[in-house]
């Protein structure tokens, strides 16, 4: 597939996925194009050991999903994993958000995991997410929603009330972020009831709201930017760059190799959740896979994992933050990322297997070492790597501006990612 072709598709899912709800549901969407097959968690999976072959899927939460394709007799072959994960920093809206100041309407948030405040002032936002109500029969349902359109904003204070705003202006989360959506002129309108607005414009048959999780989001789509087309900058690109990646590589695979892509929630807040890695969706399934403790020893032993997570790129005007020997470029090919003190899971066997596939697949390869001076992010690597005891290498695609609401990465190395997950998943 040519990166042209491939940056395009990524574009267009990061748009339509503006939550992790809606990135599982349009995975969902293509898996079962592709021929997946659903998965209950509450129903039996496989009653004989040839039922495992096969291709299938299984969600949780709605927001983390794990998607496999048997095709050899797991204990003598393993499994090659891909691992990412669905959720971005972003404002998350409170359960009783409704602010009414000067006749404006505001809704309360919380910050979601490490988000780059400065740049979500003074964009078009609007709101999406998943919402429990009552239907007509009484029962209670679910169902995603999206304004796909400017509802709110978060208006920058103007340097004329604020004349030190470029040197000293600091942002309190409780009092600076809640975004405008409108006037009122009483204080009776709820988010309730524009919520139950919503969703019947979407055909649901609301009664009453139970619950939601919503996130605000820029509604700016993704684009294609610099003199030469060199670089895509989106919302999201940290993660669903991966996800859609190793979607791709999973639905194209042809070989004989058993594969199988998991994408958690909850990254971005430490994963300790039922959806998130440290929770124990990935190992249940593969338990079920292989049905008691010694195979599925023997099954981990015989694997290996890929955490797929963006990496930082050596930013020009603050080149100093980097380890002079370790700044990956964008447009220079994945970047294997070692950390000596395991926050990152790769290690020189895994390592030297990522540069042997980016090798065969003639895809070039960069290394991301922190600075010894600076602390180290983390990903769902090393919780994988514990949980399941498997052989993990942490790679991702350089990347500016990381949990920025509008990232910047390079027009080719996603589709670099996608080659040498193809690569990996032959091999």
């Amino acid at each position: 597939m040519k990166h042209k072709a491939f940056t395009t598709g990524l574009l267009d899912f990061i748009q339509q996925s503006p939550t992790p709800f809606h990135a599982v549901q349009n995975m969902v969407n293509t898996l079962e194009n592709a021929g997946f097959q659903r998965l209950d968690e509450q129903a039996a999976w496989f009653v004989q050991e040839k039922q495992v072959q096969g291709r299938y899927f299984v969600t949780r939460n709605d927001s983390s999903i794990v998607a496999f394709d048997i095709k050899q007799p797991l204990l003598e072959q393993g499994i090659r994993m891909v691992g990412a994960h669905t959720d971005s920093p972003c404002l998350k809206v409170k359960p009783n958000p409704e602010i009414i100041k000067q006749g404006y309407l505001q809704l309360g948030v919380e910050t979601y995991g490490g988000v780059l405040l400065n740049p979500w002032f003074d964009r078009d936002l609007s709101l999406a997410g998943r919402v429990s109500y009552v239907d007509e029969a009484g029962n209670m349902a679910h169902e995603l929603v999206n304004w796909n359109k400017a509802i709110a904003v978060i208006p920058s204070l103007a340097i004329h009330l604020d004349r030190e705003a470029n040197d000293k202006r600091s942002i309190n989360k409780q009092q600076h972020l809640p975004p405008v959506l409108m006037r009122v002129s009483d204080n009776k309108t709820s988010l309730n009831d524009l919520l139950l607005e919503q969703l019947n414009k979407e055909s649901s048959k609301a009664v009453s709201i139970l619950d939601y999780e919503l996130s605000f989001y820029d509604v700016q789509p993704p684009a294609i930017v610099g003199l030469n087309d060199d670089f895509i900058a989106s919302a999201r690109l940290d993660n669903l760059l991966s996800c859609y990646t190793g979607l791709m590589a999973l639905i194209h695979d042809d070989n004989s190799q058993n594969t199988l892509l998991v994408c958690n929630d909850h990254e971005e807040v430490g994963s300790v959740s039922a959806a998130g890695a440290q929770g124990n969706f990935l190992e249940s399934v593969l338990q079920r896979l292989t049905g008691d403790n010694e195979a599925f020893a023997r099954l981990m032993a015989a694997s290996v994992m890929i955490s797929v997570d963006n990496a930082h790129a050596v930013h020009p005007n603050f080149a100093d933050k980097h380890d002079a020997n370790h700044g990956p470029i964008i447009n220079d090919g994945p970047v294997i990322k070692i950390n000596a003190n395991q926050r990152y899971a790769s290690n020189s066997e895994t390592s030297a297997m990522f540069k042997q596939w980016c090798e065969q697949a003639d895809v070039p390869v960069q290394s991301f070492v922190v600075r010894s001076d600076m602390g180290c992010g983390s990903t769902i690597g090393p919780i994988t790597a514990n949980n399941l005891g498997v052989r993990t290498v942490d790679v991702g695609v350089p990347t500016f501006a990381m949990h920025s609401i509008r990232e910047l990465g390079g027009t080719k190395d996603a589709a670099y990612l996608y080659q040498v997950l193809r690569q990996y998943f032959a091999a």
